[in-house]
């Protein structure tokens, strides 16, 4: 395969890739999913390392409020509203017009993650909570396919490699979701730019030696950062490979069947409403959530259910078994974006 010296000159320079893990970027294939921050970012760093075929999945468009720490789009993008996957490929092919881009805008299930994640050599996380990676993770195991997971809300972050058969997958790691409602988004607690830099840096870094070949290189440990406090803690976790693990000692793939989809949506006939129910109701702590959206929306609460006004348009009505219902929306996709944006999970 012809690769492009010019341009990737220095690239070429240093010695563990060279000329020869030039030639295994050009050739490789590489899916992104999620393109917010941390997506953005990977794809960036893919793109201008040189991956010949890269696959963009998000379900969401581009806004105002992502434009603090989405490098890759800009007010025009914002205004228009444009999916980030079509002006994801925009971008790069500005960068590098020889990349093959293939922008996919749809929400990524157990119907059709296969179709899209099993003909590529690499998955990168740019996702934004626990059910898709989980999903991602079955994929990975049952197709040999690594992935490298990472996260980031407020100044912290996380990533994680995953290499099917070798490490621990990221169910050893977290064993459950976390619920609804109980965890950090974005949206509730703020991020900022250069964590997102940091953690996708780390995940960009790993994924070049694993499409290169140098497996030596790889850091199996599962790195944390705090960076406003400067902490950074890089723990082993080989002896966290669970012999119970229902997914990778056990090769049952859970979250690629039906039944065990984390939520499922329901379209509230003329109410514009769309009411997302997960399969294994929980007890919500109220209380505890209404602190958290208070700093980021118009919250009440009562005994019964706690209601938050998120936007102009958009209301979240949250029930202690679990159950949200999305008020100003009548499209399934749009309500999940919401209710993942404010309650994580």
């Amino acid at each position: 395969m012809q690769i492009d010296r010019e341009r990737f000159s220095r690239q070429i320079l240093f010695s563990p890739i060279g000329e020869k893990g030039q030639t295994r970027l050009a050739g490789a294939r590489v899916a992104v999913i999620g393109l917010g921050a941390l997506g953005t970012a990977l794809a960036h760093h893919m793109a201008r390392s040189g991956v010949g075929f890269l696959r963009l999945i998000d379900r969401d468009f581009v806004e105002k409020s992502n434009l603090q720490r989405q490098m890759l789009y800009d007010e025009a993008d914002a205004s228009a509203g444009i999916p980030k996957a079509i002006a994801t490929r925009e971008k790069l092919a500005a960068i590098d017009s020889t990349i093959q881009l293939e922008a996919i805008v749809t929400d990524v299930t157990w119907q059709n993650a296969e179709e899209l994640l099993t003909d590529v050599d690499l998955i990168l996380d740019g996702s934004d909570n626990f059910q898709l990676r989980y999903l991602v993770n079955d994929i990975s195991l049952k197709h040999q396919i690594p992935w490298i997971y990472g996260g980031a809300v407020g100044s912290r972050g996380m990533s994680f490699t995953i290499l099917p058969g070798e490490t621990p997958c990221i169910r050893c790691l977290f064993p459950e979701s976390p619920l609804p409602g109980t965890t950090e988004t974005c949206d509730t607690s703020g991020v900022i730019g250069p964590i997102v830099q940091m953690v996708a840096a780390r995940q960009a870094v790993e994924g070049m030696k694993i499409l290169i070949g140098d497996y030596e290189a790889l850091d199996r440990r599962l790195r944390h950062m705090e960076l406003w406090q400067n902490e950074e803690l890089a723990l082993n976790v080989a002896d966290q490979k669970r012999a119970d693990c229902p997914a990778c000692s056990q090769a049952i793939y859970e979250y690629l069947q039906p039944q065990n989809e984390g939520e499922s949506t329901l379209s509230l006939c003329g109410r514009d409403t769309i009411q997302i129910t997960p399969h294994h109701p929980t007890n919500l702590d109220l209380e505890g959530l209404e602190k958290r959206l208070t700093p980021s929306a118009q919250v009440e609460r009562n005994r019964f259910l706690l209601r938050a006004q998120v936007d102009e348009q958009h209301r979240l009505v949250v029930f202690p078994d679990g159950r949200v219902l999305v008020q100003g929306t009548s499209d399934h996709t749009t309500a999940r974006t919401i209710a993942t944006r404010y309650l994580g999970g």
